[in-house]
């Protein structure tokens, strides 16, 4: 066991691990999560939805029960009580031949901490509705009792036929297209329970590194949830896309989530950083080499494309590939083909390609340092990431994954930010973005002897971080900002087209230019110059 109290990786099987990590970040999720229980109750949904399946692949591989065969009622009723058991509940079943799984329990998984977040009883309710919605394509799950509550036992109600549900309270669970949806679960729940079911598969059979999948997907600002629509809407296609954005937003995050919703989830998702590879490398390592094809070439060697056939080619940093790259990589995406560093014969090939960008391409074209002919092709879809600093609304969840990621790293219990610390998160700009504030909570976290982390920022601004302003207004202060900022970038890249503005941010032309005039933005600037690049 950890100095923290939590099971070791080491000393665990995969279904243990898992439950043990659920346990652990669902627990601090309710603890320190969010500031409102509304935020709170979302964040357990969907990390509940996106454990229940990994969760019930678990329990069925040690039942030897077929992974896609449905669950009748007494072994969807025995299912949950193993998997709860196995956190740590007391759970039995009292409900043979009632119209409902009835489940009872006298001591809560998450002992004396569920009288201070009650919350985590959606934990429950999530997951016995992901679980019975997969097997009977509905559920309805009532929570009649909660320790938490006081009541004593935790009584569970799970209705599986909507008729006799209809006049029952409780929450629903549907499945559609192979995804469990939920009266609180939205796109971005969606996205995130694909990722770690794959991260689950995956790990179950020895294929994937758990920290890899395991990224985090923060999105409550308009922004980010406008980017997982997009991903939501491309990942069953074809189309290659360019994710755009700074250094550190999370652009390789994006790319996996498109994977893992694909029907490539399965194939080899391969990523390269093109600004990383010597330039004299770069065809040998994208296409490989046949034998003999020069110096110290004494065998043949496969490159990422052959590597990644079947599946998913994701290439960062593309503003940096040399020209001469570049043309070989128009081949492959017209013709499917490409040939070996010294071959003469064409291989085919089947990669879905997904570029990033940390520069704007139009501006790389139009300057001759990136062929037009290949960026049309690749610029099929594009997604913008904006930066940290004009997503306030995501800090709070960003700050929180964060640290509770340090707390399982370091084997230490939590840690949470005092007010102070948290007017340094949301006036600090992160010229980092996300990278920056792993660091620097890293570093804080460290260095701090208490627990409670009082300052994250060394360098802090006395007319910002004056105990006058209120971390609600400050917060709200940022908030005004960036919406600002961010509605200025996407009116530039779009050169004032409304309507592709209104699509990218998943509201009307008409709220757009409602914020236009709110703002007193003249749409004539942006529609008369095309050659301005997006503001940083």
């Amino acid at each position: 066991m950890s100095k923290s109290g939590y099971p070791m990786l080491g000393q665990l099987n995969p279904l243990s691990f898992l439950q043990a990590f659920i346990v652990q970040s669902i627990k601090v999720a309710g603890q320190f999560g969010c500031s409102q229980e509304h935020d709170r109750v979302r964040y357990i949904e969907r990390m509940g939805l996106a454990a229940a399946s990994c969760l019930e692949t678990a329990a069925r591989a040690e039942r030897s029960l077929p992974q896609d065969m449905p669950l009748n009622q007494e072994q969807y009723a025995s299912l949950i009580m193993d998997i709860k058991n196995q956190i740590g509940g007391e759970f039995s079943s009292t409900s043979s031949g009632a119209p409902y799984v009835r489940v009872i329990n006298h001591r809560c998984p998450f002992g004396e901490a569920v009288r201070e977040a009650p919350e985590l009883c959606r934990m429950t309710s999530s997951v016995f509705g992901a679980i019975a919605a997969r097997s009977f394509g509905y559920a309805k799950v009532e929570l009649r009792k909660r320790i938490a509550a006081n009541d004593g036992v935790c009584e569970v109600l799970v209705y599986t036929d909507p008729a006799v549900a209809h006049e029952q309270p409780g929450d629903e669970y549907q499945i559609k297209n192979g995804q469990v949806y939920s009266s609180l679960a939205s796109t971005d729940d969606q996205i995130q329970q694909a990722l770690v079911s794959t991260w689950c598969t995956n790990n179950l059979s020895n294929r994937a590194s758990p920290q890899r999948a395991r990224a985090p997907i923060i999105a409550q600002s308009t922004a980010m949830r406008a980017a997982f629509r997009t991903v939501e809407i491309v990942a069953p296609t074809t189309a290659s896309a360019v994710i755009s954005g700074e250094t550190g937003t999370g652009k390789e995050i994006i790319a996996r989530a498109i994977h893992a919703l694909s029907d490539r989830s399965e194939k080899p998702f391969i990523a390269i950083n093109c600004g990383a590879i010597p330039e004299s490398l770069i065809e040998t390592e994208l296409f490989g080499h046949e034998r003999g094809a020069f110096t110290n070439a004494y065998q043949v060697r496969h490159g990422f494309f052959e590597r990644a056939n079947g599946g998913t080619l994701f290439l960062d940093e593309i503003n940096s590939l040399p020209i001469a790259a570049q043309v070989k990589l128009l081949r492959v995406v017209q013709e499917g083909e490409f040939e070996r560093v010294g071959g003469e014969e064409p291989l085919k090939v089947d990669v879905r390609i997904i570029v990033a960008t940390n520069e704007n391409l139009d501006l790389l074209v139009r300057n001759g340092k990136f062929r037009r002919d290949l960026y049309y092709r690749l610029n099929v879809v594009h997604i913008h990431l904006p930066p940290l600093r004009m997503r306030p609304d995501d800090m709070s969840a960003l700050v929180d994954h964060i640290l509770r990621r340090l707390s399982e790293k370091h084997h230490h219990p939590i840690r949470i930010l005092s007010s102070r610390a948290w007017k340094q998160i949301f006036a600090y700009d992160w010229p980092g973005n996300v990278r920056e504030m792993e660091n620097l909570l890293e570093r804080a976290f460290l260095l701090n002897t208490g627990e409670i982390i009082d300052t994250v920022i060394e360098q802090d601004a006395p007319q910002t971080m004056s105990d006058c302003c209120s971390l609600r207004a400050l917060r709200r202060q940022k908030g005004d900002i960036a919406e600002s900022r961010l509605l200025h970038e996407s009116l530039r890249r779009y050169n004032g087209r409304v309507s592709d503005v209104a699509l990218e941010f998943g509201v009307t032309p008409r709220a757009i230019y409602q914020k236009v005039k709110l703002l007193g933005i003249n749409l004539q600037e942006y529609r008369l110059d095309d050659s301005r690049e997006p503001l940083t």
